[in-house]
C-alpha cells in the first residue's frame, strides 16, 4: 500500500494535468452557450416582430401599456394574447434559471421578476375582463333544455367554464360542463339568485409564490486542475487535515429579498463565497483563478452536507402547504361565483346594456354576517387531464391571498376517482384550488444507469418505486424516450421532443414526474449523504467517460460512507447489451479513485483493492488502465457539448445521493 500511495503521488501532477485539458470542455459548453444567449437576442432584435424583447424594460412596459389600454376582451382574442404573453414569461423564466450568476446583474434579476409578476397580473385581468363580457351576453348562450348560460372556450392554456343563473330554477343547480368534465352542485340559496360560476382551469400556475416558477439554481464553483492539484499534494501529506476539511460544512446566506408584491424572491446566491471551491480555499484564492468551472445547473445547498439552520419562517400551522413537500400538479382552477351584471338589450338595430364602474364582482358566499357553521357546502367536480399523472391520490388545497400560501383546511369530503380521472370535494365558500403530489414520490430510485448508445449519444434510465424514466442523450440536447408505468407507456405527449436539459425539467415536473430533487430535499427523503467534493467531481468525471463507459447503482454506494462513492462500471463499445457480471465496482473520493476487488453479490462491503490494480488520482485514469485504446479515443473524442448536458443530468437527478 505504501508503494502504491508513492507510485500515486508521483504522478499525480501529471494525471490531473491530463484531467485538465478534458474539463476544457465544461468551459467550451459554458461558452457555447453564452454565445447562444446572445445569437438569440440578436435575432429578436433583427426580427423586427409584434413581440417585445422581455428582457428591455421599455419594451416590455409598452407592451403591457397598450394591452392595458385596449378595450377589445373578447375571449379568443385575449386568449390568443395570452399565449404571447406566456411565452414571454417562460423566456424570463428560462434566463433567471440558464443565466450563470456571474453574467447577469441582481437589477437585472430583480427586474425579470417584477416582469413576469406583472406580467401574470396582468392576463388574469384580461380574463376577468373577457369573463365579464361573456356574463353581459349570457341570453346569447342560453341552453335550450335548462334556459341558463353554459359555455365552455378552451385552448392549450386555459379552460373557461361558465354557468349564469337566467331563470333561477332550484332544480337546476347541479351543472356538468361535459366538454371539459368540470360541474358542481350549487346549494339552494345560490339556485335562486342572480348568480354566475365561473372555473377558470389554467394549466399553469401564476397563483403559487414567484420562487416556485422561478428557483433560480446557485453557483456552485468546482476547482480548476491546477488548484486541485496543489491542493491534492498537500492533502496526501496531511490526511488527517483532509479529513476533516471535507467534512466542514460552509454556511449558506439566507437573506431574501423582497419582491414589488411582498412576496419573497428567490435566495441570490450570486455574490455567495461559500462553494464547493471554498472547501479547499478561501474566497481570494477563488478569485484569483482564471478557469473556475461555473457550473450553475446545480442546486448547491444540498451539497453543503444539509446540516444548516431551518429556515427562519418555518411553517408552524399544519394546515398551511410546504410547497418544498407538497407541489402543485396540473395547474390552478380558479372557481369563483360572480354577480350576473346587466344584460346586453336589444332595441332595434341598437345593442344597450348598462355600465357599472365594480367592473367583474364578486358573488359573496357564505353571505355576509352568516355563520359558515350553517351554510351548506358547494360541491365542485374536477376532470383531470391526461396530460397529468397523479401516483398517489392527490391533496385538495385552497389559495389564501391574504397569506400568499396553500391551505389544506375548508376542503372536505374529497373523492378521487382514478378510473374517470376525476377529484370531487366540498369547500364552504367559492375559492381557487390546486391539486398537490408529494415532490418526493419518485425519491430515493431504486436504479439508475447511464450507457452510451452511439456517437455522441447516451441513455439515461431511472427506476422509481411507481415509473421508469428513460432519458436520451443526443449532442446538446436530450428527450424523454419513454416513461413506464407498470407494463404501459404513459404522457405520450411530453415523449420523442428534443429539449434542454432545463426544458425537460420543466417538463417532466409539469406532467406529475418530478424526479429532481430540490434544495431541502434531504429533510424529506431518508439518504445517505455524500461529501460535495466526491459527489460533484464524480458526475463531473462520469460525462467525461460517458462516451465509451456505462455507469449504474451499486447497493455497496450506501455502505462506503460519505466521503467515498461507490458505481459499476463497464466499458460499453457496442448498443448490444452486456451482462451483468462484466461490471466493475470502482470507488471515489474526489480525489482517488480505486477499483474493487468485491463484486455486487458479495457479502460484505470491503475496500480491498482489485488484484493488480492501482490509486489513482482522476477517475479518468483509472478506467484508462483497464480500458481498451478504442474506448479511450471515444472519451477524447467526445464533443463539449454531450459532455455537459449528461453532465446537466447527473447534477440534476443526483444518483449517487438519491438512490
Amino acid at each position: 500500500m505504501e508503494k502504491l500511495e508513492a507510485k500515486d503521488r508521483e504522478r499525480r501532477a501529471s494525471e490531473l494535468a491530463e484531467l485538465q485539458s478534458l474539463e476544457q470542455k465544461f468551459l467550451s459548453a459554458q461558452q457555447w452557450r453564452r454565445d447562444c444567449r446572445a445569437q438569440a437576442k440578436w435575432e429578436q432584435y433583427l426580427s423586427c416582430d409584434e413581440s417585445p424583447d422581455p428582457t428591455v424594460l421599455q419594451d416590455i412596459n409598452t407592451f403591457m401599456s397598450l394591452w392595458r389600454e385596449d378595450q377589445n376582451e373578447d375571449v379568443q382574442l385575449v386568449m390568443e394574447k395570452g399565449e404571447q404573453v406566456l411565452k414571454l414569461i417562460e423566456k424570463l423564466q428560462f434566463l433567471l434559471l440558464d443565466t450563470p450568476p456571474n453574467e447577469i446583474t441582481e437589477k437585472e434579476r430583480v427586474q425579470y421578476q417584477e416582469s413576469i409578476l406583472e406580467l401574470q397580473t396582468l392576463l388574469h385581468q384580461k380574463y376577468d375582463g373577457a369573463t365579464e363580457r361573456l356574463l353581459k351576453t349570457a341570453n346569447m348562450y342560453k341552453d335550450s333544455e335548462t334556459g341558463n348560460m353554459q359555455v365552455v372556450i378552451k385552448d392549450k392554456n386555459v379552460t373557461f367554464c361558465i354557468w349564469a343563473n337566467l331563470k333561477k330554477l332550484p332544480r337546476f343547480k347541479t351543472h356538468m360542463f361535459y366538454d371539459a368534465q368540470h360541474g358542481f352542485d350549487l346549494p339552494k340559496s345560490l339556485a335562486l339568485s342572480s348568480v354566475a360560476v365561473r372555473i377558470l382551469h389554467t394549466r399553469y400556475d401564476h397563483v403559487s409564490p414567484l420562487w416556485l416558477q422561478c428557483q433560480t439554481v446557485p453557483t456552485l464553483e468546482v476547482l480548476d486542475s491546477k488548484e486541485f492539484t496543489q491542493r491534492s499534494e498537500c492533502n496526501v501529506k496531511e490526511p488527517e487535515e483532509k479529513e476533516k476539511t471535507a467534512r466542514e460544512e460552509p454556511s449558506m446566506p439566507a437573506e431574501e429579498e423582497k419582491c414589488s408584491d411582498g412576496r419573497k424572491s428567490p435566495v441570490s446566491f450570486k455574490e455567495n463565497s461559500n462553494s464547493i471551491a471554498d472547501i479547499n480555499g478561501t474566497e481570494e484564492e477563488t478569485e484569483k483563478k482564471s478557469e473556475i468551472l461555473d457550473l450553475s445547473q446545480v442546486v448547491a445547498e444540498p451539497l453543503m452536507h444539509e446540516e444548516m439552520n431551518e429556515r427562519e419562517e418555518a411553517i408552524t400551522d399544519e394546515k398551511v402547504v410546504d410547497l418544498e413537500q407538497l407541489v402543485p400538479v396540473g395547474g390552478v382552477y380558479h372557481i369563483h361565483a360572480l354577480q350576473l351584471p346587466p344584460q346586453v338589450k336589444q332595441i332595434k338595430d341598437w345593442s344597450m346594456v348598462e355600465l357599472l364602474d365594480v367592473g367583474l364582482a364578486a358573488y359573496p358566499y357564505p353571505p355576509e354576517g352568516a355563520e359558515d357553521a350553517t351554510q351548506p357546502p358547494v360541491q365542485i367536480t374536477l376532470g383531470l387531464s391526461d396530460n397529468v399523472m397523479y401516483f398517489k391520490n392527490p391533496v385538495v388545497a385552497r389559495w389564501n391571498p391574504a397569506g400568499q400560501y396553500w391551505r389544506t383546511d375548508g376542503i372536505s369530503n374529497v373523492t378521487y376517482d382514478r378510473q374517470e380521472k376525476s377529484v370531487t370535494f366540498e369547500m364552504g365558500t367559492f375559492c381557487t384550488v390546486t391539486l398537490l403530489q408529494d415532490a418526493h414520490l419518485h425519491l430515493p430510485y431504486q436504479a439508475w444507469e447511464l450507457r452510451p448508445t452511439g456517437v455522441d449519444e447516451a441513455l439515461l434510465v431511472l427506476t422509481t418505486v411507481f415509473a421508469t424514466i428513460q432519458i436520451e442523450i443526443k449532442g446538446h440536447q436530450c428527450m424523454l424516450s419513454a416513461v413506464v408505468v407498470g407494463e404501459e407507456e404513459v404522457l405520450s405527449h411530453i415523449t420523442g421532443k428534443w429539449l434542454s436539459p432545463i426544458d425537460l425539467r420543466a417538463v417532466l415536473k409539469q406532467a406529475g414526474v418530478n424526479i429532481f430533487p430540490g434544495e431541502h430535499s434531504h429533510k424529506y427523503v431518508s439518504v445517505s449523504q455524500k461529501a460535495p467534493l466526491a459527489e460533484v467531481r464524480a458526475y463531473q468525471q462520469m460525462a467525461l467517460a460517458a462516451s465509451a463507459f456505462a455507469f449504474a447503482w451499486s447497493k455497496w454506494n450506501l455502505e462506503a460512507g460519505q466521503e467515498q462513492v461507490v458505481f459499476k462500471v463497464r466499458e460499453h463499445l457496442r448498443a448490444d447489451s452486456v451482462n451483468n457480471k462484466d461490471w466493475s465496482l470502482y470507488m471515489f473520493n474526489g480525489q482517488r479513485a480505486q477499483k474493487l476487488k468485491m463484486t455486487e453479490t458479495s457479502e460484505a462491503f470491503s475496500t480491498e483493492l482489485e488484484e493488480d490494480s492501482e490509486f489513482h488520482s482522476t477517475l479518468h485514469h483509472m478506467l484508462k488502465d483497464f480500458a481498451s485504446q478504442e474506448a479511450m479515443d471515444k472519451v477524447e473524442a467526445a464533443t463539449f457539448l454531450f459532455v455537459d448536458v449528461v453532465y446537466q443530468l447527473l447534477l440534476a437527478t443526483r444518483v449517487l445521493t438519491y438512490s
